[in-house]
C-alpha cells in the first residue's frame, strides 16, 4: 500500500503548478487548465486521506466536486469562445469586454 504522504506530496505538486500556472499565464484556455489542475489536486487530497480512515464520504464530495467542475470548465469555455468570436484573441490581460 502507498503512503499518505506521497498521495499528500503529489497533490501538492499539482496544485503548486496549477498555482504557478494561474499566476504568471494569460491564455484563457490555459487558465481554465490550471484552475482544473488545482480541483484535480484538492480532489485527491479528499480521496487519499477518505481512503487513508476508511470512510467514502470524501470521496463522494470529490464526485460531487467533479461534476462541479465540469459545469465551471463547460461555462469559462462558453464564455472564452465568446470572448474569441468578438475580439479574435483569448489575451485575458486586455479583455475589459465583460465589464460595465
Amino acid at each position: 500500500m502507498i503512503p499518505l504522504q506521497y498521495y499528500l506530496l503529489l497533490a501538492g505538486i499539482l496544485f503548486a503548478i496549477g498555482a504557478y500556472g494561474i499566476m504568471t499565464l494569460s491564455n484563457g484556455i490555459r487558465l481554465l487548465m490550471c484552475v482544473e489542475l488545482m480541483l484535480n489536486a484538492a480532489n485527491m487530497n479528499l480521496v487519499a486521506f477518505s481512503t487513508h480512515i476508511n470512510d467514502a464520504s470524501g470521496q463522494v464530495f470529490a464526485l460531487f466536486s467533479i461534476a462541479l467542475a465540469a459545469a465551471e470548465a463547460a461555462v469559462g469555455f462558453a464564455i472564452i469562445l465568446m470572448v474569441y468570436r468578438l475580439r479574435a484573441k483569448i489575451d485575458i490581460e486586455n479583455i475589459k469586454l465583460l465589464r460595465w
